[in-house]
């Protein structure tokens, strides 16, 4: 009796296998379906490690690093030099682009004064209120003035333009046109 109960079970098992539509596959069988390709959609406010920025009225971008942990943004300058206008301080300055050799002499209104902390070194930088274009948008935002020569980027963006405007994605960079 138990061999015919053991029979009718297997029998009954082999039909409910052979009714299924689908191949029966052991769990040892690899995969071999193609993965579906992802298309990395970014945010707009999402930005990279280097970006341009326009310092208006140029029209040459200056490639600019950002930098999370720098307070206020710098630009290179050449020739700086401060004076008083009508009571109040002012500074000179030129902004050369590396890239494409626009030049383009400025004169504005001195902002403040700042330290700048650096390895073991201390130094005070003036700073000036510029008009720039990053992406689509324009404003004014506030930059130390420096002789970056030494630097691979004209351009410093610090979290005076980050906060409440971009997030950074160090992994990729010219995000901005």
């Amino acid at each position: 009796m138990r061999i015919i109960l053991s029979g009718l079970c297997c029998l009954m098992l082999l039909t409910a296998c052979a009714a299924k539509k689908e191949p029966v596959v052991p769990g040892i069988v690899p995969n071999t379906a193609q993965p579906e390709k992802v298309v990395k959609v970014l945010p707009n406010n999402v930005i990279g490690a280097v970006e341009r920025i326009y310092f208006l009225p140029m029209k040459s971008p200056f490639m600019a690093r950002v930098d999370t942990g720098a307070t206020t943004s710098s630009i290179d300058a050449d020739n700086i030099k401060r004076f008083e206008r009508d009571g109040q301080r002012w500074v000179s300055f030129t902004l050369v682009n590396r890239e494409t050799k626009e030049k383009a002499d400025f004169e504005k209104p001195l902002s403040r004064r700042v330290k700048i902390k650096r390895t073991g070194e201390e130094e005070h930088r003036v700073t000036v209120n510029m008009d720039v274009r990053m992406g689509k948008e324009t404003f004014s935002a506030e930059f130390t003035l420096n002789e970056r020569h030494d630097f691979e980027y004209q351009g410093l963006i610090g979290r005076n333009i980050l906060s409440g405007r971009a997030i950074v994605d160090v992994s990729i960079s010219n995000t901005l046109k």
